[in-house]
């Protein structure tokens, strides 16, 4: 399955709060219904983006794993 997105963040090897850190940051530089795909490598993160788009009011499109690469996608609110 493909989802398209407007832009990659990759934080593969990096822990938390650095992923939820640069995705903030990202999306604040995207346009409104943009997509932004994040591919993390931090278990954590599992937990984080969920609670993140959560609080922030983006929406978390689609979460899924890959020999333990996480992927996300987040649609900027």
């Amino acid at each position: 399955m493909t989802m398209e997105f407007d832009r990659e963040l990759d934080v593969k090897g990096l822990n938390c709060p650095l992923p939820i850190l640069r995705t903030k940051k990202t999306l604040a530089e995207m346009e409104s219904g943009q997509v932004l795909r994040v591919l993390a490598t931090d278990p954590g993160s599992l937990k984080d983006f969920p609670a993140f788009a959560k609080q922030t009011g983006n929406e978390l499109l689609l979460k899924r794993e890959e020999d333990r690469v996480f992927e996300y996608y987040l649609k900027r609110k």
